[in-house]
């Protein structure tokens, strides 16, 4: 942020401003349209694409722009884009294609409707900003093929918890530490929550209520988690995280693991063993109900003893792991700074490091019957849980964004994770050919 904000006030001053297109007006993208608009110099909110143009419009209003242009060619938008005007439209390849246009942002959470928007930013020569972990997860490792090959950034953002880590975790590794834990400090986890339990903390906000759904059932931070250990390098202890509970079994936990508990994520240090740490490369995890929620934690160890003694001067404890954490995650206020970083620098806050190391396999969230469709993700019938990938693939268990629309070709127990072997895919989805290309070119076998 030290050189970003000078690097962006610069910017503005020369009078030459970041120009984004923002795909998606949702409840998160009317919070960032607000925030660029009114709060980031040396950038501009150049177009929205919205599936429901009344929806773009709104997101520019509730940001102070009264009326924003209504456009259906690409020449329409960069004439509005050149004269400083702002600009709705349905069609998102509008804002791919527009030579005006620096970089994408991308705010639905919809993974084949995502992919195609990314690809076709990707082909337009634009950064992708993604605040969709649903994506990400699934298919970063082959959108990033294709983003290296055009020479533009591909990325996760600042501000959702996966950023805030990354931003931790790097920080932690210029101290000359190794973190070998990335984590997420939950208030709930329940993965029987559907629609029908989340309703009314949707409609209190004014958010999707599958997307809500999907915070509440373990999905999101599974995607979430997932970006993490596809960007680090790390992996998991066990199929859905450790994801140790302190609403539920403080006193259990407490005694097993010998904690020194106050009730703060310094104290649970003691819940990992440094060596097992160390022979899996890392993990990524969570843990419910401790403070400061909703904030994220890296756990990491120092290899020089006379380093380790200023540590423990410096008040961070004997080790072998030190907590270092976030007490907060602001999500779309630090996402300009993603655009800043990716524009302005070529530096990624996320990006998977390789092929996937952690997948999110699809789990049947009820007793499942043969000839049903599943609804996806935040729905009734599945939620989303961490697999190593290695597991994933020689299992061939299905990605938790690939089964929204998919039907099933026989029952499914709750709890069991479906495999491809148990759906038929819908016909003809960009997310399943890049799916078919992103196994074929990482395959572990």
């Amino acid at each position: 942020m030290i050189i970003l904000d000078t690097a962006l006030q610069a910017r503005q001053e020369a009078g030459k401003p970041i120009r984004v297109g923002m795909v998606g007006a949702g409840f998160m993208g009317r919070g960032l349209a607000n925030q660029i608009v009114n709060s980031v110099p040396g950038m501009v909110l150049a177009a929205i694409s919205n599936r429901h143009p009344e929806s773009a419009r709104l997101a520019y209003q509730e940001a102070g722009v009264a009326e924003p242009a209504s456009v259906s060619t690409l020449p329409e938008l960069e004439n509005c884009i050149r004269a400083g005007r702002p600009a709705t439209t349905d069609n998102p390849a509008l804002l791919c294609q527009a030579d005006e246009i620096d970089a994408i942002i991308e705010v639905t959470g919809a993974v084949e409707f995502g992919a195609q928007t990314v690809m076709q930013a990707i082909a337009g020569g634009k950064h992708v900003i993604l605040m969709n972990a649903e994506l990400d997860s699934t298919l970063g490792a082959i959108l990033k093929v294709y983003a290296d090959r055009a020479g533009v950034v591909l990325t996760a953002c600042d501000g959702d918890q996966p950023g805030v880590e990354m931003n931790l975790y790097r920080w932690v590794r210029s101290l000359g530490l190794t973190p070998l834990v990335c984590g997420n400090i939950k208030g709930l986890q329940d993965c029987r929550r559907n629609p029908d339990t989340q309703r009314e903390f949707a409609e209190q906000w004014g958010q999707n209520v599958n997307m809500v759904t999907s915070f509440a059932d373990g999905t999101k931070i599974s995607f979430e988690q997932a970006i993490v250990a596809n960007a680090t390098g790390m992996t998991i202890a066990r199929r859905g995280m450790l994801g140790h509970d302190f609403r539920l079994h403080r006193d259990e936990l407490v005694k097993k693991y010998n904690l020194d508990y106050t009730g703060h994520i310094d104290d649970l240090t003691g819940l990992y063993d440094v060596d097992d740490l160390r022979r899996l490369g890392g993990i990524v995890d969570y843990v419910v109900g401790v403070k400061p929620a909703p904030g994220v934690y890296v756990f990491a160890t120092h290899d020089d003893p006379r380093q380790r003694r200023y540590l423990e001067l410096y008040k961070l404890g004997r080790g072998p792991l030190y907590s270092f954490y976030t007490p907060y995650h602001l999500c779309h206020f630090e996402v300009p700074l993603s655009v800043g970083r990716a524009v302005l620098f070529a530096d990624p806050v996320l990006t998977p490091r390789q092929g996937p190391c952690v997948e999110v396999v699809a789990t049947a969230k009820i007793n499942l019957k043969a000839g049903e469709e599943l609804d996806g993700i935040g729905g009734f019938k599945t939620y989303g849980q961490c697999e190593t990938a290695a597991i994933a693939e020689a299992r061939e268990l299905l990605p938790m964004g690939l089964a929204v629309g998919c039907r099933l070709r026989r029952n499914v127990p709750r709890d069991q994770a479906l495999s491809y072997a148990d759906v038929e895919l819908p016909a003809n989805r960009l997310c399943d050919q890049l799916r078919t290309e992103q196994n074929s070119r990482f395959a572990k076998k």
